[in-house]
């Protein structure tokens, strides 16, 4: 059985996710931060209705893009999908912070 993850432990992903240092030892790439930024826009405000950002806003294209790919999930499936996201980035990091953040995460 596939495991579920709960609202409190979104809120628990979301609130260690944005203390991560930049120079600490889990290190989510740019990638990994778009997928969390749409994957919290989903879960937050629901499918992207917005315009997309002209060309020259690079920044905003790849967030509009981000979010707008998940487009038909739900609020708790795109929560769902934060927390695996987050746990896979921890696993992939390897280390021992790392594996306190996912014990956090699990133990919200």
């Amino acid at each position: 059985m596939a495991t579920v993850y709960t609202p409190a432990q979104f809120d628990k992903a979301v609130e260690l996710i944005g203390k991560l240092p930049e120079d600490g030892p889990v290190k989510p790439t740019q990638d990994d931060k778009l997928t969390f930024y749409g994957l919290f826009k989903q879960a937050n405000v629901g499918d992207n209705d917005t315009k997309k950002p002209g060309m020259m806003d690079f920044a905003g294209k790849y967030k509009w893009e981000a979010w707008n790919k998940n487009k038909g999930l739900s609020s708790d499936e795109a929560k769902h999908k934060y927390v695996e996201h987050f746990i896979a980035v921890l696993d992939r990091a390897g280390t021992p912070e790392a594996e306190d953040l996912k014990k956090q995460v699990l133990a919200a």
